[in-house]
């Protein structure tokens, strides 16, 4: 018993039986992620078919996080409360099938309204795996099983982007292809058609997988009193200061990662590579650097927690800020596309490094029983706020540099949002270890 009257504390699930959720979940978010990303291998002829500019393409591919981070509030509240498989399966059909919709559309109404399907769908996943993780393994073991987690993101890139470029190397060659109830399809449409089916075999998988008991929060009530959404927002009010720089450190990755769906118009306009070869070469460089990178991050996180680092977690996040913020503005100023890649190769470490490693910092710091809700919040706060990277891009380019100088709007958006973030890791820092140190108090 913890206490008199309290509640035993529960047993942590076996490590076989944690992995398995882990894998599982993990495979749900590469297909999340090929669903997510493919939209921005597909730019130049959506943007041809329509007769759209970069600052439309900017708002659609905006879309997604506009939806993802706000519907994402809700379904924390009901992670906390609910079945996470049976929230993360039926999210799962939805985004598939919001997939298709938008290889359908037919119009650019349609296109932003099946984006932010996409969004709904996807919002129930993260918010659900990390509320399973915090209950399947103990704080000096979840690096690992997060960087696992973490690595579908490079994963999922890469598949988009090979996937991508093969379906169009394959209907270059050969045309528009048909599909059974689906009729005669542009190559574009073709693709998103494909790629968003299988989710919905897999979300029945998801629909049957067991979850681990969820675990009572220790902390004491001069901490955390409740469970509930208005319990959650009074926790980060009262140590604001706090979450307010350490998510932004987090924005700031979002807003470059989700601006470099502009990349592969990028090459093409600048140094003359085309989509199919973008996506090949960009492809095989995800997927051999991101996952090692994202694991090897959170095998550290864990070593340096496990040594008694209260902080370990936020030191690596920082170290991914100071690689990421460069090399995602220098690469544009590169003379040749090869040049520019191998920066962008280095961008991708640091980008893998804050995104594997935001949520296991986020968990520290945050009572377990407001935790599917922090985080929902906290990808609300980050997508909302990463969504402005197409936007400004799209922006400079049209209205400023001009859309065949888009790599100047590229550059720009790391030295812009990397402002705030840097300012206050001092501030952010001194008030992590106070909680941490608190924290470590209540439970002990």
């Amino acid at each position: 018993m913890t206490a008199e009257g309290a509640e035993p504390v529960k047993a942590y699930p076996s490590a076989a039986a944690g992995w398995l959720l882990v894998v599982f979940l993990t495979v749900g978010y590469i297909f999340s992620f090929v669903d997510r990303y493919i939209l921005g291998l597909l730019i130049e002829p959506i943007k041809a078919e329509f007769g759209l500019t970069d600052r439309s393409i900017g708002y659609l591919l905006s879309a997604f996080t506009w939806v993802y981070g706000f519907v994402g509030i809700f379904m924390g509240w009901l992670i906390d409360r609910g079945r996470r498989t049976w929230i993360v399966a039926l999210g799962m059909a939805l985004w598939s099938a919001a997939t298709v919709a938008t290889g359908l559309a037919k119009n650019f109404t349609q296109l932003f309204a099946a984006r932010m399907g996409v969004g709904v769908g996807e919002a129930t996943l993260s918010p659900a795996t990390f509320s399973i993780i915090g209950d399947s393994f103990p704080p000096e073991k979840r690096g690992k099983p997060i960087g696992f987690y973490s690595s579908a993101l490079p994963i999922g890139a890469g598949l988009a982007s090979l996937l991508s470029g093969a379906v169009i190397a394959w209907t270059a060659a050969s045309g528009s292809q048909s599909l059974p109830l689906f009729g005669e399809l542009s190559p574009w449409r073709f693709t998103l058609i494909v790629v968003g089916l299988p989710d919905l075999v897999f979300s029945v998988v998801v629909f049957f997988m067991r979850e681990p008991v969820r675990r009572p929060s220790a902390a004491s009530p001069d901490v955390i009193s409740g469970n509930g959404i208005m319990d959650a927002f009074r926790y980060i009010w009262k140590n604001f200061a706090l979450y307010f720089g350490f998510v932004m450190v987090v924005c700031c990755m979002t807003a470059i990662a989700y601006s470099q769906g502009f990349l592969a118009p990028t090459f093409e306009r600048t140094w003359g590579w085309s989509p199919q070869l973008y996506a090949t070469v960009n492809g095989i460089a995800l997927l051999v650097i991101g996952p090692l990178n994202m694991m090897i991050m959170g095998t550290i996180s864990d070593k340096w927690t496990a040594k008694g680092v209260p902080d370990a977690a936020l030191k690596l996040m920082y170290i991914g800020f100071f690689i990421m913020v460069p090399t995602a503005a220098l690469p544009m100023f590169m003379p040749t596309a090869e040049a520019a890649f191998a920066v962008l190769c280095i961008n991708t470490i640091g980008i893998g490094i804050v995104s594997a490693i935001g949520v296991t910092a986020l968990l520290v710091i945050t009572p377990a029983q407001i935790r599917g809700q922090v985080v929902a919040i906290y990808y609300l706060a980050i997508s909302w706020f990463g969504s402005l990277g197409p936007i400004v891009v799209g922006e400079l380019s049209s209205a400023v540099f001009g859309e065949q100088d888009i790599r100047y709007a590229v550059a720009a958006v790391p030295l812009i949002f990397a402002i705030v973030p840097l300012l206050m890791m001092p501030l952010t820092r001194r008030r992590y270890l106070e909680l941490t140190v608190r924290l470590g108090q209540s439970t002990g």
